[in-house]
């Protein structure tokens, strides 16, 4: 490769990482929002500073829900694991649907790259796949919570 199509695929890569950050908490998002489970988008949290700084940390949007005492926990195990759904796109490609982009020259092959990083399910999702039950408020906590002043 030469030193324009390295600089070319380092910036198609750190694009396509960006987008899929993004991508993959709306993906967290979307399945709380048809579940109507309350939630919150915090676009760069924890920000100290600009928001070019905030997003050279890599911390884009983080999704919190909100859980009532009635929210079944299946709706937050589907939330964790839903940004799988960004490699469907790639399960076409052994059905011969899509080219295969590895198979390709160029910097394509990066961007690929990039989404499917994003697609996998960073540690807290899986702390939340395996312990929704325990991130649900109990519905003795909701009486509590409602009647301390």
């Amino acid at each position: 490769m030469t030193p324009i199509e390295i600089s070319a695929a380092v910036v198609v890569l750190a694009l396509a990482v960006s987008v899929g950050l993004v991508t993959h908490e709306l993906a967290h998002a979307a399945v709380l929002r048809a579940a109507g489970v309350p939630h919150d988008v915090h676009w760069f949290p924890g920000r100290e500073g600009s928001v070019f700084r905030a997003g050279l940390r890599g911390k884009w949007a983080a999704v919190e829900p909100c859980p009532v005492g009635e929210t079944p926990a299946w709706t937050l195990r589907l939330s964790a694991t839903m940004p799988l759904v960004m490699l469907a796109p790639l399960a076409l490609v052994p059905a011969g649907l899509v080219g295969d982009p590895f198979a390709t020259e160029g910097v394509a092959r990066f961007a690929v790259l990039g989404w499917m990083a994003c697609a996998l399910p960073s540690p807290q999702d899986f702390s939340v796949l395996w312990y929704a039950d325990e991130a649900l408020p109990s519905t003795g906590e909701e009486a509590d919570a409602e009647t301390t002043p």
